[in-house]
């Protein structure tokens, strides 16, 4: 011990502190334990009580639900016209917007990164951030304008003898493309930039054409990344119900129907068979995508 030099005190919190330093895995332990809690409790309990409530029913006098086990509602989900009808009509739209938002999202993604300068890089990434600032509704609300009778579009394409699609599917889409596009650039850009631009450099002095290196060189390294991008679009279009709700019409979706039953016909079994639907669609997607192999590298 040197004389005059005051030494720290043995508390409770040093020794905690001295313990933590000297066990690693206690520690990362004890700083994963509240994250992977709230997992746990957020997403699993949530399915699997989603999971149980599918197989219970509702009273038809009393309208209470009666926790007896029965395989009703499964198929009255599975077999009803309605319900195969849209199912189809949903992993359609969902289908549709992905496309649209990958299509739109690679020429704008490789611009940022591949053609911008590091200045111009930035002021795109904002641009691409910022309708995620604005409130869904009010952008879902906006489009519900652009698009009415009379609207943005309307106005547009009257000299050309064109007209708004007005409210239906056709909206649904074009409304769901724009909300979720940003969710599709992002992985894509991030996935252009980790390639080399000595790769692109060599493809063109070998003589290859953009559209052969684009093929060639370009998407086998970036497959992962629109994987990725569509699981994004893919997935908020299956359980989207608000967008549907304002510009959609007379159009459902899952998600209308599973709100539907929760709200107005107070049918929580046959509402969480309902959302069974995409969940088992989104397992098929993810099964999928990773048997693909497109997920190792992400």
């Amino acid at each position: 011990m040197t004389a005059g030099v005051p030494q720290p005190r043995d508390t409770p919190a040093r020794r905690i502190s001295v313990f933590l330093s000297q066990h690693a895995r206690v520690r990362l332990g004890l700083l994963l334990t509240a994250p992977l809690f709230w997992l746990g409790l957020v997403y699993v309990v949530a399915l699997a009580a989603l999971l149980i409530t599918a197989f219970w029913t509702v009273d038809s006098f009393t309208g209470q639900v009666r926790t007896e086990f029965t395989l009703d509602n499964i198929i009255t989900v599975v077999t009803g016209s309605l319900y195969q009808t849209v199912t189809l009509r949903t992993v359609g739209v969902a289908l549709l917007v992905t496309v649209i938002d990958i299509a739109i999202a690679l020429p704008v993604a490789f611009f940022m990164a591949k053609v911008a300068g590091p200045r111009l890089q930035r002021i795109l990434v904002i641009a691409v951030l910022m309708p995620l600032w604005a409130s869904y509704l009010v952008k879902a609300y906006a489009w519900r304008s652009v698009l009415a009778e009379g609207g943005v579009v309307d106005w547009m394409t009257a000299p050309f003898g064109g007209s708004s699609p007005g409210y239906g599917l056709p909206a649904v889409v074009i409304t769901l493309s724009y909300l979720w596009l940003p969710y599709v650039i992002l992985p894509i850009y991030a996935g252009l930039e980790r390639v080399p631009d000595s790769l692109l450099e060599a493809s063109s002095d070998l003589g290859a054409k953009t559209w052969r290196t684009m093929g060639s060189v370009v998407m086998p390294m970036l497959w992962p990344s629109i994987i990725a991008a569509s699981i994004f679009s893919f997935s908020l279009s299956l359980g989207d119900y608000i967008t549907v709700n304002i510009v959609g019409g007379a159009n459902q979706l899952l998600g209308n129907l599973v709100y539907t039953n929760v709200g107005a016909a107070n049918n929580l079994p046959l509402a969480s068979a309902i959302a069974l639907i995409p969940v088992a669609i989104m397992i098929v997607y993810l099964t999928a995508a990773r048997r693909s192999g497109a997920l190792e590298n992400l």
